[in-house]
């Protein structure tokens, strides 16, 4: 029998079958796929392969080929790494200006990822209904446009308390795979609950001692959407590694700097000190956000010096 997993909790994990029947199942003995370095072999998203048992839960046998994952550093674990989902069709980025303020050097590495494995990204900039007269958070939230429009990723202002562009955001995940990322309370649960009525995710205010997000989501769960489609909810992410990459290619993965590449003067050029760097010229012109270059710069910094949260293999 073939299934997609639609719960993970660590131990056990639910198996949406072809028929629509929910199986608890279980990972056989020493579960392993070959060449990952990873604290969970089975991911929400997956499509596995599982027989029943007598006591009427599953075990699951083998994960069918997957197209994509996203990841993230594994806890206390610098060199694993923890697959948040597989088979993604899109995967939506949550910024909240303030409480809590989100890092663009945590986006930055979420963005390189989905690029590095093909998954399609988009900005949400969220709970617009908290800062509508806060000029300190306006301001930010127009630093973020001006940065990120230069990557040419879809951006949208949401939030689940008024709807603002709750449509919009609906066309965009209609009969896909969509994942929710971000760190603690950026969101994610109440912009889940606003797709799917009446499913009451728990959520939880941020906390004003720490000005950061409370964990709500545990464990990742992939739930139905009534207009088609599903999503992926998420616990929240404090950190994010970058994938492991070849210095040069890394420019690839940033679409601003990918797209003057060619008037680089040589093909693995890394855009630092290079003669005739069509890239450093467009950074000096203004076609590039200085933001992004150092990100950039930080990141290459990383996998060059091997001091990156966690380095993960293409495969």
């Amino acid at each position: 029998m073939t299934g997609l997993i639609v719960k993970s909790t660590g131990s056990f994990y639910d198996i949406l079958d072809e028929k629509g029947h929910v199986h608890k199942g279980r990972l056989r003995g020493k579960f392993r796929i070959k060449g990952l370095r990873t604290t969970n072999p089975v991911a929400v998203g997956d499509r596995v392969e599982f027989h029943p048992l007598d006591d009427g839960t599953v075990r699951i046998d083998k994960v069918l080929p997957r197209k994509n994952m996203l990841l993230r550093r594994a806890t206390n674990l610098s060199k694993k790494y923890h697959i948040l989902a597989a088979n993604i069709d899109h995967v939506f980025v949550l910024y909240t200006p303030k409480y809590p303020e989100t890092l663009l050097s945590f986006i930055d590495r979420v963005l390189v990822a989905a690029e590095a494995y093909g998954i399609p990204p988009a900005l949400l900039i969220n709970k617009t209904d908290l800062f509508k007269d806060d000029a300190e958070a306006k301001e930010k939230i127009g630093a973020f446009k001006r940065i990120y429009e230069a990557t040419e990723y879809p951006i949208l202002e949401v939030s689940a308390k008024t709807g603002e562009n709750i449509d919009a955001l609906k066309a965009m995940m209609k009969d896909q795979i969509s994942i929710f990322t971000g760190n603690s309370g950026t969101g994610k649960s109440s912009l889940v609950n606003r797709l799917i009525p009446g499913l009451n995710l728990k959520t939880k205010p941020v906390s004003h001692v720490h000005r950061q997000g409370q964990h709500t989501t545990t464990f990742a769960q992939l739930h139905g959407l009534p207009f088609g489609g599903y999503i992926i909810d998420t616990p929240g992410i404090r950190a994010f590694g970058t994938v492991d990459l070849e210095p040069q290619h890394l420019g690839d993965y940033f679409p601003e700097l990918r797209r003057y590449k060619p008037e680089c003067k040589f093909n693995n050029c890394l855009h630092l000190n290079e003669p005739q760097c069509g890239v450093k010229a467009h950074l000096e012109a203004g076609d590039i956000p200085p933001e992004r270059y150092r990100s950039y710069l930080d990141i290459l910094d990383e996998i060059k010096n091997n001091s990156g949260p966690y380095r993960i293999k293409n495969y």
